[in-house]
């Protein structure tokens, strides 16, 4: 048996034996795969040795998931976002893992930090609160104090955490192989290609400068903006297991005792969270993807204007531009009840076979969507809705999309804390006018001046080598010299006609180039530079050489 075989299989044995010792073969023989073979937990060892079940279901679950190592401990996360989903007992359980994972000792934290600094925590910061802040599956967070007195909070990664993380990926992959290789939904669902687009977001997210990076972009994207503030950061300060940002203070977005005491809008605090989210994905394209509330905080200094303040930014989200000009152009239909609009974009994106009958997919659709519509949150029954959804999808052969999981999973996130602080919340409504100015933007001159001013270094080596080649265009179709058979009389109509058509080209290229330069440049009226390069064109067009 070669190495990874042999440390796949016994990571396997160790998750089996901690799912047994905390006695959750009650939630394994639930599934009803398993049920027939119940009788086998009976001879098995781990079921008589060691197996508790004394404590409460729910914090088993819990303790499970922490000691089974990160990935599983975001899992239980992402889960508790959903109360509305959950027994009321698991959901309020997993919600201890947003803010609640047991933190390793000081002593491995002060020795992380002085491995990151080449000296000790006392002479890097004037103050370091060896007891642990806040504790997470991948890092935990310290008080601290620069030397200028600046209150700060230290992020310290997990000790061995990338190796756990690594031997949990290989098991996932195993997971996905067999899936692939034994499922007939396998090839619409995808796996393997579900668990390298997690591999990517959960390795990226071990490396602290690059979460640093991400919160600078945010705080860059939001400055000055009422809803949201972003935590600065101190690059001088971080390192790739190490990452030192401002402290914040504010009421945690889930303590809505807290919340009511300081009489904060909760309407307008839950709209603004949706709103924040649309401008994230397709204004910024660049969306804090990991908004479970243990990294979301409400400053209520003005409660009537409450304003988020965000943490935790290993895991953000980008889309390429095709998926987000489709995505917004479902939200739109999908808000306007244009379902044959939605399924017609389905089949262009070809997320769904080309030989899809669009009217039948609009049906379907229909059926799914028309009975959430102008709801609000504590009247829809979003299970029903997934379940009916999973059953379209099934029906009509759509493939998943795995370069859209994090954007789903934030959605579901969203949608998980909007329910929790305001159930009155009609997320359509909300979402409109964000998405109506964005694609509204994107197809007017704006948008078109923005794209020209990227590409203006592009465009300028272009127009740098328009001229020759015009010049090797026109020699190549032109005969300045009349064949050995031609009369004078055609040889000289000839040459008139190819000097005209040179003088047409030239002027066509300069009048082309002026619009161009009109336009890259900024300049206003926008419509002059569109009138030079269309007046191009034609110009262009009339002085063709002609045969």
């Amino acid at each position: 048996m070669t190495m990874p075989r042999l440390r796949l299989l016994l990571r396997l044995l160790a998750i089996q034996r901690v799912l047994f010792r905390h006695g959750l073969d009650e939630f394994i023989v639930q599934i009803h795969l398993f049920r027939p073979f119940r009788f086998l937990l009976y001879l098995w060892p781990f079921y008589w040795l060691g197996r508790d079940t004394t404590r409460p279901r729910a914090q088993r679950l819990r303790e499970a998931l922490q000691e089974l190592g990160p990935i599983y401990v975001k899992f239980g996360q992402s889960v508790s976002t959903r109360q509305d989903l959950l027994p009321a007992d698991i959901g309020a359980e997993l919600a201890k893992l947003q803010d609640q994972v047991p933190p390793f000792p000081s002593a491995q934290a002060l020795a992380e930090v002085a491995r990151a600094y080449g000296r000790p925590a006392s002479e890097v910061f004037a103050h370091f609160e060896q007891q642990a802040l806040a504790a997470a599956s991948i890092a935990q967070v310290h008080a601290a104090r620069l030397p200028d007195g600046e209150e700060v909070v230290v992020k310290i990664l997990r000790p061995r955490v990338r190796e756990q993380v690594e031997q949990d990926l290989e098991v996932l992959y195993a997971v996905a192989r067999l899936a692939e290789r034994w499922w007939r939904e396998s090839r619409r669902l995808r796996p393997v290609e579900l668990v390298a687009e997690y591999e990517k977001t959960i390795i990226n997210e071990l490396d602290l400068m690059r979460e640093t990076a991400n919160a600078a972009q945010l705080r860059r994207n939001f400055e000055g903006d009422p809803k949201l503030y972003v935590p600065q950061v101190y690059w001088d300060f971080c390192r790739p297991n190490v990452m030192v940002m401002e402290r914040i203070h504010g009421i945690p977005i889930d303590d809505m005792p807290a919340l009511l005491a300081a009489k904060v809008n909760i309407a307008r605090l839950a709209a603004n969270g949706v709103a924040i989210f649309f401008t994230q994905v397709f204004r910024d394209n660049f969306f804090h993807a990991d908004m479970h509330p243990g990294n979301i905080f409400v400053d209520a200094r003005d409660p009537e204007h409450p304003k988020y303040c965000a943490v935790d930014f290993g895991i953000v989200g980008t889309l390429s531009e095709g998926d987000r000009r489709y995505l917004a152009e479902n939200f739109l239909a999908f808000f306007d009840r244009d379902y044959q609009r939605v399924a017609q974009l389905h089949v262009d994106s070809q997320w769904v076979p080309p030989g899809t009958r669009v009217d039948e997919f609009e049906s379907a659709i229909r059926s799914v969507c028309e009975p959430v519509f102008n709801k609000p949150l504590k009247d829809i029954s979003f299970g029903q809705v997934l379940l009916r959804l999973f059953q379209t999808a099934r029906q009509f052969d759509m493939e998943v999309q795995p370069q859209l999981m994090l954007l789903q999973k934030t959605l579901v996130q969203i949608e998980g804390l909007g329910r929790a602080l305001y159930p009155e919340l009609d997320l359509w409504e909300t979402g409109y006018p964000v998405l109506k100015a964005w694609v509204r933007e994107q197809a007017g001159p704006r948008a078109t001046l923005r794209r020209l001013r990227r590409e203006l270094p592009d465009l300028r080596y272009a127009l740098e080598k328009l001229p020759g080649a015009l010049r090797r265009f026109v020699e190549a179709n032109s005969n300045d010299r009349p064949a050995a058979n031609t009369v004078p009389e055609q040889a000289s109509t000839g040459s008139r006609g190819n000097a005209s058509s040179r003088y047409w080209l030239g002027a066509g290229a300069t009048l082309l180039l002026g619009g161009v330069l009109f336009l890259g440049l900024g300049a206003d009226p926008h419509w002059v530079g569109w009138a030079l390069g269309v007046a191009g064109l034609a110009t262009l067009w009339a002085g063709r050489p002609r045969p």
